[in-house]
């Protein structure tokens, strides 16, 4: 049984505030944001973390990315009811709930074979349901394309032209770019078979694995 009391909803209401603070003006992401139950990501000995905005270890070499990151990635999405969403890098899962609060049929895949039961097993129990995948990210779902939006929760040394090709005309692509220790993060909407890029701050990701990211 997930526990979810009234002082969890306080530590998320708090965070939700200290998101707007930040700049995030979606009121469908913030309203997100303070529903799904992060603490349930953490073992109980780091429950006063949970609700932090910063980003924690979920083993695998692998984090649960900083709430102000998956709220600025969420909004930047610009998500709409029904959107077919393509997520790489399901890590815990929570970026996935988050999506699936706005209204996302959402696909979402991982490189890591743990992280993938993990997540696979225990966000149904939660109530949350994604459509799951095993394997490499960066050469996206070509099986399951095109898609309105695909959203990256690792940094990549390049664009994947797997990612762009797999993107239906007018979908937008939020990626994180750089080097292993920082990135920034791009914005790309497909738009007369074009790509338009849009750059925003810096942010640092774990390292985005595959054949189209980093080796190893």
């Amino acid at each position: 049984m997930i526990e979810d009391n009234y002082r969890h909803r306080g530590l998320r209401n708090k965070l939700v505030k200290k998101l707007a603070l930040k700049g995030i003006k979606s009121e469908a992401v913030l309203k997100a944001i303070g529903t799904v139950p992060r603490h349930v990501f953490f073992e109980n000995a780091l429950l006063e973390h949970a609700y932090e905005d910063k980003a924690f270890p979920i083993g695998e070499g692998q984090t649960i990315s900083q709430p102000y990151t998956v709220a600025f990635q969420s909004e930047k999405l610009e998500i709409k009811p029904g959107d077919k969403v393509l997520e790489i890098g399901t890590g815990s899962g929570y970026q996935a709930c988050v999506l699936l609060e706005l209204g996302a049929k959402v696909y979402t895949i991982e490189y890591k074979q743990k992280l993938y039961e993990t997540a696979k097993d225990f966000l149904p129990r939660m109530g949350y349901k994604p459509n799951f995948f095993f394997g490499d990210g960066s050469k996206g779902l070509p099986a399951k394309a095109p898609f309105d939006k695909i959203i990256v929760t690792a940094g990549a040394p390049v664009v994947p032209t797997a990612l762009t090709d797999q993107l239906k005309e007018g979908g937008i692509l939020v990626i994180p770019v750089g080097d292993k220790e920082k990135q920034v993060m791009l914005r790309i909407r497909k738009q007369g078979g074009k790509l338009l890029k849009e750059e925003f701050d810096y942010f640092a990701f774990v390292p985005l694995l595959g054949e189209q990211g980093w080796k190893g």
